[in-house]
């Protein structure tokens, strides 16, 4: 495994540009200005702890160029496509801000499979993680609009989250990715706006597992009336497990994105939750079907 040492005055962009496969990069604490991409696999990312930070401020509604806003999946600050990536260590963020003036800020976008974060921070308003593939329509609408390498698509990705801390407000988790979230803190912030949602899961219907929250704490920093999830495409998947909820989390705990139709083709779960009144559309699990579902899915996130 070759190694690689980075300070704050390095340009992590033209940095990773140069790495090569079996490569663990290490970060010295402090922030690291700037967009990053990072194509290649089979890498490790590991910081100093959550002040060992990439910070970048992108936003939808900024013109490029052309005189054309960039949109949602440009503004990221940093870009995985490699697979069997990880992330230790370290902070993620956008700080744009304002998004209902700015729009969408990305902080980490990840189209990599096998993709694990462990002991990471992510942080931003409204989108702070997309989890790729873009949805199928997607990648034909984007096609000349979007880079080929943010519009690729590799079939199922897997990726996890394990001890991270993940902070939002408006479908802050969203794409349609398998990923697990174990064990992580899930924050939701006010942007001044009245109500906020957590997961916009996109995937299609071939995707039996979807976005699982296991053991995590949904935490409100100030939040306004969250829910749970919202289906972003049809099919859309979000499990949550043993998972403890304050009270900002809205009782009804899902909505169907204004779409009567989404309700049919939605798949929203629960196991171990309060006795919240929630939508008939949606399914609270047994234990039984709580253990079945579990075993085939952590099957997938053994890399």
């Amino acid at each position: 495994m070759n190694k690689v040492y980075l300070t704050p005055k390095d340009n992590l962009n033209e940095a990773f540009k140069n790495l090569s496969e079996n490569t663990t990069v290490y970060l010295e604490k402090g922030t690291y200005y700037g967009k990053v991409n990072l194509f290649t696999s089979n890498v490790k990312i590991i910081g100093s702890g959550a002040d060992t930070v990439i910070s970048h401020n992108d936003y939808a509604r900024m013109v490029n160029s052309d005189g054309v806003e960039i949109g949602t999946f440009q503004t990221y600050t940093l870009l995985i496509t490699g697979d069997n990536v990880t992330l230790e260590n370290l902070t993620v963020e956008n700080t744009a801000g304002s998004p209902a003036t700015l729009g969408q800020e990305v902080a980490l976008s990840c189209y990599g499979n096998n993709f694990t974060a462990k002991n990471c921070h992510f942080k931003s308003t409204q989108d702070t993680l997309f989890l790729g593939p873009l949805p199928d329509d997607l990648v034909v609408r984007y096609d000349g609009f979007l880079p080929d390498y943010l519009r690729y698509y590799q079939g199922k990705t897997y990726q996890k989250f394990i001890d991270c801390i993940i902070f939002g407000t408006v479908d802050f988790i969203f794409g349609s990715a398998n990923a697990l979230f174990d064990n992580c803190k899930i924050v939701s912030l006010n942007d001044n706006r009245d109500v906020g949602y957590v997961a916009a899961p996109s995937h299609s219907l071939a995707n039996e597992i979807g976005f699982v929250f296991l053991n995590c704490d949904l935490i409100s920093n100030n939040a306004p009336n969250v829910y749970l999830a919202r289906p972003w495409r049809d099919f859309g998947k979000t499990t949550f497990i043993d998972c403890n909820y304050q009270d900002h989390i809205n009782p009804i705990g899902f909505i169907n994105w204004q779409d009567t139709y989404r309700e049919k083709t939605a798949r929203f779960l629960e196991y171990n939750q309060k006795d919240y009144t929630r939508p008939t559309w949606t399914k609270k699990l047994s234990r039984n079907e709580k253990d079945e579902f579990l075993a085939h899915a952590l099957k997938f996130f053994t890399f």
